[in-house]
């Protein structure tokens, strides 16, 4: 279930649901790894278990997704990977 109030805290395995609920499919695994290895969303510690603020995991997948694209090729043209055809 989504929440609805930013300042919710969730255990890692419901963060993990709620998020992909809302269309970012994360794993609690990938969340684990990621707190230990940096890189994923700001938690707290309460005790030995893992808390998530809803707003800010939420901030955090969405600050992961790419600007707006209408083809590969402008994504590829996005990487300088674009290359010059020759006639």
């Amino acid at each position: 279930m989504i929440p609805q109030d930013p300042d919710a805290l969730l255990g890692r395995k419901e963060i993990a649901a709620a998020l992909t609920e809302a269309g970012f499919k994360v794993s609690a695994e990938t969340l684990t790894t990621k707190a230990s290895r940096g890189g994923g969303p700001p938690y707290q510690l309460f005790g030995p278990r893992a808390l998530y603020r809803w707003g800010d995991a939420l901030d955090w997948a969405r600050q992961r997704l790419s600007a707006p694209r209408r083809s590969a090729a402008e994504h590829a043209a996005a990487q300088g990977r674009l290359r010059a055809t020759s006639s």
